[in-house]
């Protein structure tokens, strides 16, 4: 709006929309507005504040066959639930057929169209135009977000009514088409959770086993009842990325019941949830696990929610309160590490206390902390008991307990690649003790996971896979890995899912180790020309140094559909060749940047905390 579009023919007035910012109403539509020709894509709401409420303005009489097709396009960006002004454009029965949730096109700006300018179009009772643009992204029927590319084509056909003579829209794809700034006005990602099925309980001290807590990122429009929309969306389980590897603890068949309505926690941040009978199956431990997959999906949205209680049949099911909801589950989020790791001057491993700044360094205990071994890179298991170290030349894989006296062995794994750049990355530890690793050998590049970081290396499968492992980082659920990978040059970040198949057959013999394989790898940074380096910063984020084409290094978040988060741009830093961050986003970032190590406290500048090289949190 705002803006003349451009066209031929007769102008008519402009159509206006309607804005509410903080209970203000604002009209929008000065712009002069064709009534037939082209249509130059224009973004229907003039900048991304979220707290922008746009409501849709219905067609008017006699409206022209393009100012239907613009008006339906702004109506898609309003906040209606079931887009009944938008429907109001359709035929009857056009607007019966139309299923807006199947999926949402997202392009660079705001959709244009094509109109059909062959033969005679003012005594003609049938119209097309075709919407065009560029491809950004596509949230499907799931409301999982995937990039995508490539040009935007769709027909639209237009017809007179009989009886009105009014232009309506008879034929139009399925699902909703905007620009990429409605898109962030409008929606919003949530993480919902869900168990990983594929890892075994983890148990630290003094607890019982408990499952890991997988984030699952959807996208729900924001200012539509976006509590109910994501506690419907959960109930439904997780989206086909996640399904083989997670579970869900709501009994196939749970759904909200019929008198749910609308979820508002009340005064004491309580949120009750009404479900159908079949919730009633479930055991009381199965319940708490459904409240605590309900507690961790709802902490980012507001109103806050700090209990949860279920309801099936007018009974109480349970009641989960949020100190309580991590006695359930393990949640990378909910770590806190003890101890920032990185490797100093006398190339030995060293820690401060995680979150400090100034701080002396002190050695590990055990022998990685003596320097008996000169080392390159580092990984500290997430219970900080055993730490895996490259020895200098990247040839080497070490493995060492952090306790005072222990000492190192001999290597675990040895690379047969003829310079440094073409063996050992840095290694990775998951929430099950085993540790990661790639080797670069040109010869035999290979993903490898170690149980518990001894024994034989298993060779990771990753069909699909199409460059060289450069970088290596497990997320803390043990469900999915990010992967830097090299081709022609060039280093992308790519997502993949983690299956373990149990135990399988070799050559006939049984009982050899479990099979691995990392699968539907997937780009989280597809605006990145360059990613050299990433780190886990988030229970779905990670923290990305990149460049885009032409462009100069930059410090970023993405999110694992390879959206862009609503987080703050890290502040600038040159010269970043390596960065730390945890699932736990209230510790700093840290960076190793010319030649000393630095770290970025919330809301302020980086700060130097010390010489070294390789920081790392455990993970």
């Amino acid at each position: 709006m705002g803006a003349d579009r451009e066209g031929s023919g007769r102008r008519g007035p402009a159509r206006a929309v309607t804005y509410a910012v903080c209970g203000v109403v604002l009209l929008a539509g000065c712009a002069s507005m064709p009534d037939s020709g082209d249509l130059r894509g224009v973004e229907s709401t003039p900048r991304q504040d979220p707290q922008v409420r746009v409501f849709a303005m219905p067609p008017r009489e006699d409206d022209s066959p393009t100012e239907i097709v613009q008006g339906f396009l702004e109506a898609l960006t309003s906040n209606e639930p079931q887009y009944e002004t938008a429907r109001k454009y359709l035929t009857g029965e056009a607007a019966k057929t139309w299923r807006p949730e199947r999926s949402t096109t997202v392009l660079t700006g705001g959709p244009g169209t094509e109109s059909d300018h062959s033969g005679s179009r003012d005594d003609a009772d049938d119209y097309s135009v075709t919407l065009t643009g560029t491809r950004v992204a596509t949230v499907d029927g799931q409301q999982s977000y995937s990039p995508a590319d490539g040009q935007y084509r769709e027909p639209v056909h237009l017809t007179r009514d009989n009886k009105s003579g009014q232009w309506r829209i008879d034929d139009l794809p399925q699902g909703v088409i905007m620009g990429k700034s409605d898109f962030q006005r409008t929606y919003m990602s949530v993480n919902k959770y869900y168990f990983a099925s594929n890892t075994a309980p983890t148990t630290q001290a003094g607890t019982s086993a408990q499952p890991a807590a997988v984030a699952d990122p959807v996208y729900v429009r924001r200012l539509v009842d976006p509590m109910t929309q994501v506690v419907r969306s959960l109930i439904s389980g997780p989206t086909g990325l996640l399904g083989p590897v997670v579970r869900s603890s709501f009994p196939p068949g749970t759904a909200l019941a019929k008198d749910a309505g609308s979820l508002t926690p009340d005064d004491h941040n309580k949120l009750t949830v009404r479900l159908n009978d079949r919730a009633a199956r479930a055991g009381e431990d199965k319940c708490d696990e459904m409240a605590a997959q309900l507690l961790f999906t709802l902490q980012n949205l507001t109103p806050v929610v700090d209990e949860v209680e279920l309801r099936s049949g007018g009974e109480r099911l349970c009641s989960l309160t949020e100190d309580r909801a991590d006695a359930v589950a393990t949640r990378g989020s909910a770590q806190r590490p003890d101890y920032l790791y990185f490797v100093d001057e006398k190339n030995r491993l060293v820690r401060i206390a995680a979150g400090s700044n100034g701080t002396r360094p002190e050695p590990v205990p055990g022998a990685l902390g003596e320097g008996s071994v000169g080392l390159r890179s580092v990984a500290v298991s997430r219970d900080e008991h055993s730490a895996a170290a490259i020895g200098l030349d990247n040839k080497s894989l070490y493995v060492g307990s952090l306790v005072p006296g222990g000492s190192l062995g001999d290597p675990v794994l040895v690379s047969k690649g003829k310079t440094e750049e073409n063996r050992l990355t840095p290694p990775s530890w998951d929430a099950q003790g085993d540790l990661w690793i790639a080797d670069r050998d040109p010869g035999a590049p290979r993903l490898l996971l170690l149980k518990e970081g001894a024994g034989e290396p298993l060779e990771v499968r990753t069909p699909g896979l199409d460059g060289r492992v450069q970088a290596v980082r497990v997320a803390a659920d043990g469900v999915r890995i990010a992967l830097i990978v090299e081709k022609d040059g060039k280093r992308s970040l790519l997502i993949g899912r983690i299956e373990r198949d149990g135990k399988t057959e070799r050559d006939g013999k049984a009982g050899e180790p479990s099979a691995v394989t990392v699968v539907e790898l997937r780009s989280a940074s597809p605006e990145l020309e360059e990613v050299t380096a990433m780190s886990w910063a988030g229970d779905s984020r990670l923290v990305v140094v990149g460049r885009e084409r032409g462009g100069v290094q930059q410090i970023g978040y993405v999110q694992v559909d390879g959206s862009t988060p609503e987080a703050s741009v890290p502040a600038a830093l040159t010269g970043v060749k390596e960065i730390a961050a945890t699932e736990d986003e209230g510790l700093p970032l840290v960076a190793y940047s010319e030649d000393v190590i630095v770290r970025l406290p919330s809301g302020l500048q980086w700060q130097k905390v010390t010489e070294g090289t390789a920081p790392v949190y455990p993970g």
